[in-house]
């Protein structure tokens, strides 16, 4: 065979596979505007029970009848990391009036506790491993990805999810919403 074309060959697979592999590492990177749930049969967010910071067994069933925000993220998360500010500042703003946010993180103890060093939270993070991510694939999250948000109405019925960053804003406007219901 012609040594050009050769290499002519060994460049056009480089470039095929470096582009396949940008296309399947940006799948879902784009940000999406919150959708309406798609649900398994039969879920309630109230049937989870997760662990505290302080190792305290906390199950979601707690704040029934509030409008409940769960936010499934971890600390090596940026897009987690930019959204959490501006869910403590809407808890703060929203509080009195029957809102509940609740962060949900597969990372470890240790490294929530340090994260809140620099990024106070002012809502309850819980702890989940890998297997937590199961429970956000049957509220809609099927590509496993984070952030991912579900906003649950004061009857716990799913009301909105969001996979990506969740602008303050887009989140407020989805809240006053339920408030008003």
């Amino acid at each position: 065979m012609n040594r050009p074309l050769v290499w002519v060959a060994i460049a056009g697979t480089i470039v095929f596979a470096a582009l396949t592999g940008y296309r399947l590492t940006t799948i879902g990177a784009r940000p999406e505007k919150m959708a309406a749930p798609v649900t398994a049969p039969g879920l309630s967010v109230f049937e989870l029970t997760l662990k505290d910071l302080n190792g305290k067994t906390q199950n979601l069933a707690q704040w029934r009848g509030k409008v409940l925000i769960v936010n499934y993220w971890a600390t090596w998360c940026h897009p987690c990391r930019e959204e959490m500010p501006g869910f403590s500042r809407l808890q703060d703003k929203y509080r009195d009036k029957g809102i509940q946010f609740v962060g949900i993180s597969i990372d470890t103890v240790d490294k929530i506790i340090e994260f809140q060093k620099t990024t106070p939270v002012n809502y309850p993070l819980l702890i989940g491993d890998i297997s937590i991510m199961e429970s956000s694939a049957k509220l809609g999250n099927t590509r496993q990805a984070l952030p991912f948000t579900a906003v649950f109405d004061r009857e716990g019925r799913l009301s909105a999810t969001k996979l990506g960053r969740l602008s303050e804003p887009e989140l407020e406007g989805q809240l006053k919403e339920l408030i008003s219901r």
